[in-house]
C-alpha cells in the first residue's frame, strides 16, 4: 500500500525507537523526528513518502546538528528499490553521504515493519565526495534544549502547515491555564507557581495574544487565550497541577 502522507511514517518509526529505549519527539526545530537515549548524541530522522534527492539534502543539512542522521521512507510493496536502483546501491549512496537509511513496510492486516537498511556510522569516516557539513555546537544545543523542555510529544513528525506544540507554547499554555482557572495574577505569582523565570517577559511580549494587562503588574486571559485553552486542551490536561497556596 502506498501511504498518502509522510506523517504516516511517524508512528511506526517512533514505536521502533522507543522499543530501543529512546525518548522521541516530533517536529523539533524543523527536524521531523528527534530521539534521545541517555547521554548519547541526539538522533535525527527525516521522513519522506519515497526516496528522493530532497530527502537526502535534508539529511545532509541535519549533519550540522548530529552525525546520527537517518532518512526514512516507505518501502515499495514489491520490495524493489526506487529509481531503478538496487538496495545495495542506495545503501552505498547513503553511506557515502554519512547518512543512515530506514524503510517502513506497510501491510493491510498487520503492523508496519521498520527496518534499518544501514547506519550512518558505516560511512561516517568515508565521505569520498565531499566533506560533511561543519558541526554547529550552538544549533545542536538549541535542538537538545527544545527537546528537553517539552513535557510530552504532541506533534506528528512530517507535519506541515500545522501549529506545532513547542516548548514555548507549552509554557504559555501553563500561564494561560492558571489565569483561566484563578483569574488575574501578577507575573511574580505566575513565576513562583510555575518556576518559569521568563514569565514576566512572556506576558509582556504576548506573542500569541493570549494575555491582557488589566492594571500595572496584573494580567488576565484574553478571548484568544480562552480559545487556546480549548484548542490545546489535550496539552493543558497534561500539565502538572500547581499548589495555589504558594500565591
Amino acid at each position: 500500500m502506498a501511504i498518502k502522507s509522510e506523517t504516516e511514517l511517524y508512528a511506526p518509526v517512533k514505536a521502533y525507537l522507543e522499543e530501543l529505549g529512546y525518548s522521541v519527539r516530533g517536529e523539533v526545530r524543523h527536524c521531523d523526528v528527534v530521539a534521545v537515549r541517555g547521554e548519547e548524541p541526539p538522533l535525527i530522522i527525516e521522513l519522506k513518502r519515497s526516496f528522493s534527492i530532497p530527502l537526502l539534502l535534508q539529511g545532509i543539512d541535519r549533519l550540522r546538528l548530529t552525525r546520527s542522521v537517518y532518512v526514512a521512507f516507505e518501502r515499495p510493496a514489491k520490495g524493489k528499490a526506487p529509481h531503478s536502483a538496487t538496495w545495495p546501491e542506495l545503501r552505498k549512496l547513503c553511506g557515502m553521504l554519512g547518512l543512515g537509511m530506514i524503510t517502513v513496510q506497510f501491510y493491510k492486516t498487520r503492523k508496519p515493519r521498520v527496518e534499518v537498511e544501514c547506519h550512518p556510522l558505516e560511512g561516517q569516516a568515508l565521505y569520498p565526495l565531499a566533506s560533511p557539513p561543519r558541526h554547529s555546537k550552538y544549533a545542536a544545543g538549541k535542538l537538545l534544549q527544545e527537546f528537553q523542555e517539552r513535557r510530552a510529544d504532541y506533534n506528528v513528525g512530517g507535519s506541515s502547515k500545522r501549529k506545532l506544540v513547542t516548548a514555548y507554547r507549552e509554557k504559555s499554555l501553563q500561564l494561560a491555564s492558571l489565569l483561566g482557572s484563578h483569574g488575574p495574577m501578577s507575573p511574580k505569582q505566575l513565576r513562583d507557581l510555575t518556576g518559569q523565570a521568563q514569565a514576566a517577559s512572556m506576558l509582556q511580549k504576548n506573542y500569541y495574544l493570549w494575555f491582557r494587562r488589566v492594571e500595572r503588574g496584573v494580567y488576565t486571559l484574553s478571548p484568544q487565550g480562552e480559545e487556546a485553552l480549548k484548542t490545546y486542551a489535550h496539552v493543558v490536561d497534561g500539565l502538572p497541577s500547581l499548589d495555589m497556596a504558594q500565591r
